[in-house]
């Protein structure tokens, strides 16, 4: 298992911690597997102090090139850390 730490802008990194979206789409720039761990980190201008971060597991990639999605692109299924 490997941890990527990416940054995250509002409003999507909100939608992700209160539960809305389960899902990251990112350019597969850093070889996603099923089972890797985000740490995804809150990014943007509305907060000037230490962001937050929430941690989930990839459940599930859905690669590019098909289904409208750009080759060399991912949806990424997100999960709750267990």
């Amino acid at each position: 298992m490997q941890v990527h730490e990416l940054k995250t802008l509002n409003p999507f990194f909100e939608d992700v911690w209160s539960g809305l979206k389960d899902f990251e789409v990112r350019k597969n720039d850093r070889n996603y597997k099923v089972g890797d761990r985000l740490k995804l980190i809150e990014h943007g201008e509305i907060r000037d102090y230490r962001p937050r971060y929430i941690l989930k597991d990839v459940k599930y990639i859905l690669n590019g090139g098909q289904y409208g999605l750009q080759s060399g692109y991912v949806i990424l299924g997100l999960a709750d850390v267990r």
